[in-house]
């Protein structure tokens, strides 16, 4: 029996994340499919307009017997409301469905319908920080590709969308079945839902020169224990006035920095590489494998081992 998928699209839905819907289109070609039944739904029906200006056709609410909702973001979503129809029926419709997600920014009107009140979530990192402040309950993680807690799932900004579907028809189909449509999208397979959603120096981005060479230091000698007194030198600041400029310029603390840098790093040469693990945790200064699986497990969700697997999986795919 095909799962049916509503797709929730709100008024100045991003037109981007419809491509998500191309990840069961090609997933009913398999062989044994169809599997899917994707209907675009929206509160009044008809053409519905996108912020970029293109239009699509939709079905009004009405029936609540989805497998899955997928609920689509909006450009500018702080300060936006979505009306009471809309997150009545998203409320209601959740309640009956297997599971429930978000692309992009639709994080926020999962949080606006009571959703992820308790739950980890994701959203576009740009955003991230504002969903937390609007929603206190719920514990956002910025640096996700996509997050699955128990029925509700959430994915990061653009093209995360692909993922978040990907992994969500390999738990319907299993792995070989997601490779495919991966490899028909010219995409990679599967990126992890810890992957980080953009570059650690791209993150911290320090708004004084002093503190980017502080930076650029450390990631040139991330082998060596780099305190933060070694840091301030490099700055050529005191390691008081170091300290308190940096968390103002990047919302970290040294440390906490220093190791994003040496987790990018690892990873790096975990995926680039046929390096130990041991080896990997000595070249990128981490005091010993078992600290450096710590740090995985609080950056990516998941320890080196995993993602070594992953890496070799990938590379042993045909193209």
């Amino acid at each position: 029996m095909k799962r049916r998928i509503g797709f929730l699209l709100p008024p100045g839905f991003q037109a981007l994340d419809l491509m998500a819907t191309t990840v069961f289109e090609i997933a009913n070609s398999l062989d044994g499919g169809p599997f899917y039944d994707v209907t675009l739904l929206s509160e009044q029906g008809g053409v519905l307009g996108s912020s970029s200006g293109v239009g699509v056709f939709t079905e009004a609410f009405g029936r609540h017997d989805y497998d899955t909702l997928i609920v689509a973001g909006i450009m500018h979503p702080i300060g936006m409301r979505s009306t009471g129809p809309f997150l009545d029926f998203l409320r209601a419709a959740s309640h009956a469905s297997r599971r429930t997600a978000s692309i992009c920014t639709g994080a926020f009107i999962l949080a606006e319908a009571g959703l992820l009140e308790g739950r980890r979530a994701t959203t576009h990192w740009a955003l991230a920080r504002d969903l937390q402040r609007a929603y206190p309950r719920t514990r956002v993680e910025e640096d996700r590709i996509f997050i699955n807690d128990g029925r509700i799932w959430t994915s990061a900004g653009m093209t995360a969308c692909i993922d978040l579907c990907l992994a969500m028809v390999e738990a319907d189909l299993g792995k070989d079945a997601s490779k495919h449509i991966a490899r028909q999208m010219v995409v990679y397979h599967r990126r992890s839902g810890g992957q980080s959603q953009f570059s650690a120096l791209l993150e911290l981005e320090p708004k004084s020169d002093r503190i980017q060479q502080a930076l650029s230091y450390a990631k040139r000698h991330l082998r060596k224990p780099l305190s933060v007194d070694e840091l301030a030198e490099a700055a050529n600041l005191s390691t008081r006035q170091f300290s308190r400029t940096f968390r103002l310029e990047t919302g970290q603390s040294p440390a906490r920095a220093i190791e994003v840098l040496r987790v990018e790093a690892a990873r790096a040469l975990i995926e680039s590489s046929n390096h130990s693990i041991d080896v990997v945790a000595r070249e990128t200064g981490f005091a010993d494998p078992e600290r450096m699986r710590r740090a995985f497990l609080r950056a990516f969700g998941q320890p080196p081992q995993a993602i070594k697997r992953a890496a070799r999986e990938q590379a042993a795919t045909p193209a």
